[in-house]
């Protein structure tokens, strides 16, 4: 009786260690350095994580559908250029893990009221969902994508209130 107690245990601690999926293994931790800016150079589809003058990680990316020039309003698919703040994450996001970036600031948004525009929003660091998965490079609606596992580690590393330079 104690023997098929103890399977019976064992079987359902098997069977509840099977129901945890993947997402649980995309939070990784990172004790290095702090990354203390984030650099972007649009022109080479290169990303920099910084401590200080150190660059710690650098990733190839993707940008948004129309690459040159700064975003000026919703829907002209480019990615902004200038500093901003990462200042949000999303666990839960559909591109794997994201981290949001601060577009539009209030420069942003006055060039765009003037033009009577939304500047548009929600721009973020994030992975590759399975369609985007092909090779194509810029295809985003402005934001930066990376591959899965490199937003696992940019997730983990960056954290929100670190400065973002996005350069042409």
């Amino acid at each position: 009786m104690q023997v098929n107690r103890r399977l019976v245990v064992a079987v359902g601690l098997l069977a509840l260690a099977g129901c945890s999926s993947r997402r649980d293994d995309k939070f990784k931790t990172y004790r290095g350095p702090d990354v203390t800016h984030v650099l972007v150079y649009k022109s080479r589809r290169r990303m920099y994580l910084l401590h200080h003058d150190e660059v710690l990680r650098d990733y190839d990316i993707g940008l948004g559908f129309a690459p040159r020039g700064h975003k000026r309003f919703s829907g002209d698919g480019r990615t902004p250029e200038g500093t901003y703040i990462i200042d949000r994450r999303n666990p839960n996001s559909k591109y794997h893990l994201s981290i949001g970036v601060s577009y539009p600031n209030k420069y942003d948004d006055a060039f765009a009221s003037t033009q009577g525009k939304s500047p548009g929003g929600d721009i973020f660091i994030h992975g590759r969902p399975p369609e985007y998965r092909d090779g194509r490079r810029d295809w985003t609606a402005g934001c930066i994508a990376v591959t899965d596992d490199e937003i696992e580690q940019i997730y983990a590393m960056v954290r929100d209130g670190t400065p973002i330079t996005i350069r042409p």
